[in-house]
């Protein structure tokens, strides 16, 4: 073989060379739509809203690998269903393509749950939404800070900033409405534990402002109240007024106080304006 082309002229060699090397990338070239199969192509079915195992088998029964890239939630979406899919539905694509899933979680991540105390009700719905919370119920109740968020609710129940809760839950908002117009003696708290007090004045609709406790106070809810503000008779001895919505301070202590029964008036109820 040597002898063969060390004995030719170098043009010869060169051209010898030269038809090797079309021979070959005529061979390359015949043979490339063969191991491309360049004219099989197929529409990639739709899978977005099945199962995992569903799109997977409708998939793989088509002749297309199938590959779980990432995981998302979306409390609107079934568990481990399929949320996108790349390529998309009804693309054309060459046989044995891989189709990459992005599926739903089965569990939802946790989220930590802002104070929206003080907030207005828009203020309120956007900053739940940026946590990854919903909006619940709404509900009104007289308070003089109006449209302004009191108590952040889950289940019926206050739900404190910074708890942990899965992703998409609800929280219900209680929102002032504002002073009612409706006007009602002040009710007297003097004697009463806290939260027989707490209890009395919700029912009502009244609020608890300033709570001022003495120093061994351990546990406010049993705590007696000796003083409140305002009282439940004006100076000249006449009941004091006051409005659902307006609050009372009051002051805690461990010993119930001893009442002055000749001052004891009935249990406030709401009066009717006077014109």
């Amino acid at each position: 073989m040597l002898s063969f082309i060390t004995k030719k002229p170098l043009w010869v060699n060169m051209l010898v060379a030269l038809a090797l090397v079309g021979i070959l990338v005529l061979l390359f070239f015949s043979t490339l739509e063969f191991f491309t199969r360049h004219d099989e192509v197929i529409s990639v079915p739709t899978v977005t809203g099945k199962s995992l195992e569903q799109a997977k088998s409708i998939l793989e029964k088509e002749g297309f690998d199938v590959v779980v890239q990432d995981s998302v939630y979306r409390d609107t979406v079934k568990a481990l269903a399929v949320v996108k899919q790349f390529p998309e539905a009804e693309a054309t694509v060459k046989v044995n393509r891989t189709v990459y899933l992005t599926i739903n979680r089965a569990i939802p991540p946790e989220v930590v749950m802002p104070n929206l105390i003080g907030m207005s009700l828009r203020n309120a719905t956007i900053v739940l939404k940026q946590f990854g919370l919903k909006l619940g119920d709404t509900t009104y109740k007289p308070d003089f800070a109006k449209n302004s968020v009191l108590n952040q609710n889950r289940n019926g129940a206050e739900v404190k900033p910074g708890t942990k809760l899965p992703m998409g839950t609800a929280i219900s908002i209680v929102l002032g409405s504002g002073l009612s117009d409706i006007d009602m003696s002040v009710p007297d708290l003097v004697g009463m534990t806290f939260a027989d007090a707490s209890s009395l004045i919700n029912s009502i609709g009244i609020n608890f402002g300033a709570k001022v406790l003495d120093n061994d106070v351990r546990d406010s809810s049993t705590a007696f109240i000796y003083r409140q503000s305002p009282d439940y008779y004006t100076p000249d001895g006449k009941t004091n007024r006051i409005r659902p919505g307006q609050m009372i301070d009051v002051w805690l202590g461990t010993q119930r106080p001893v009442r002055d029964t000749t001052r004891i008036a009935p249990a406030p109820k709401p009066a009717e304006n006077n014109y």
